[in-house]
């Protein structure tokens, strides 16, 4: 199976191609960013498919991450992600970031938990926790970072994401057995979890887990469309 791999989640712009039946990357490359996402996807997207030398109509899936992360950054992954799948009339699946980061603790078979970890801000923090087989312990959720430090009944955790060190300077039980602190999940185990998961069970849709900050007031009129300037 040949797969794109798309990640623009937090603060990274990657990509990757994946060929499962060779068991190897033909082609990867990321980009560390805060934002400009948008204007850096596309001219990735060409070098890495070149790189790899596979067409668009070659591949047999796209995945992508679908969050938590950047809303902004999120749309721009997701659009491309679904653009380029209907355009070469192929699957898309989505990948989270907290699964993505905790992909590779786990494919080392280790005893200890890992607990993936993204800053929300104020305080908070996306987490899940998984056995050192992948096992749910805790599903994905947001949550203040003193929540998240109730994960030491488990044990010493492995923690890894871009929050790893955010939590690890606060763990209240035996020191942290592994801290990994990323900006943004390997592309590689994107392209793996894409690879492993199905279209029918991981949409390429957003996962946002926090609420919308803004929302209608009860009883609000929407606003009058106005007319497109297209």
């Amino acid at each position: 199976m040949l797969i794109l791999a798309i990640d623009t989640a937090l603060d990274a712009c990657a990509a990757a191609v994946l060929d499962t039946d060779a068991n190897k990357l033909l082609a990867q490359e990321s980009l560390p960013m805060k934002r400009g996402h948008a204007e850096a996807l596309m001219p990735l997207l060409d070098r890495v498919m070149k790189a790899a030398a596979v067409p668009f109509a070659a591949l047999d899936r796209i995945a992508v991450t679908t969050g938590p992360g950047s809303f902004t950054g999120l749309r721009v992954g997701l659009s491309a992600a679904r653009g380029l799948a209907l355009a070469a009339n192929k699957p898309v699946v989505g990948v989270t970031t907290l699964s993505a980061y905790a992909a590779a603790p786990v494919s080392e078979n280790g005893d200890a938990p890992v607990i993936s970890v993204i800053d929300a801000r104020h305080d908070q923090v996306y987490f899940q926790v998984v056995s050192g087989s992948g096992g749910t312990l805790i599903r994905p959720r947001i949550a203040p970072i003193t929540e998240a430090l109730e994960a030491a009944r488990f044990g010493a955790p492995r923690l890894v994401g871009n929050a790893a060190q955010l939590v690890a300077d606060r763990w209240p039980g035996d020191a942290p057995v592994e801290i990994k602190q990323q900006p943004a999940p390997e592309i590689a185990w994107v392209a793996w979890l894409g690879a492993a998961v199905s279209p029918n069970t991981a949409p390429a849709r957003p996962y946002y887990l926090r609420a919308p900050d803004v929302k209608p007031q009860a009883g609000a009129r929407p606003a009058p469309a106005q007319p497109s300037s297209l």
